[in-house]
């Protein structure tokens, strides 16, 4: 091969490597905001699953269903 096209084969891999790395970076950065919204669905859940259990226990008290 000559310099020139071992130039420009160097060049296309470069620029390879360059994507590849601002692909991993955006993966990463995909990986902590999944996270965090994995984090705030788990405490609306959880907030939900009492608003649940306290709405029964309302009803109860109040007869408002069969126990």
């Amino acid at each position: 091969m000559s310099s020139s096209t071992e130039n420009l084969v160097l060049e296309h891999l470069r620029a390879i490597r360059a994507t590849q790395d601002r692909h991993s970076d955006d993966l990463i950065e995909i990986k902590e905001r999944l996270g965090f919204l994995e984090q705030q669905y788990a405490s609306i859940s959880r907030r939900v699953d009492r608003i649940d259990e306290r709405l029964d226990r309302v009803e109860r008290r109040l007869d408002l269903v069969e126990t």
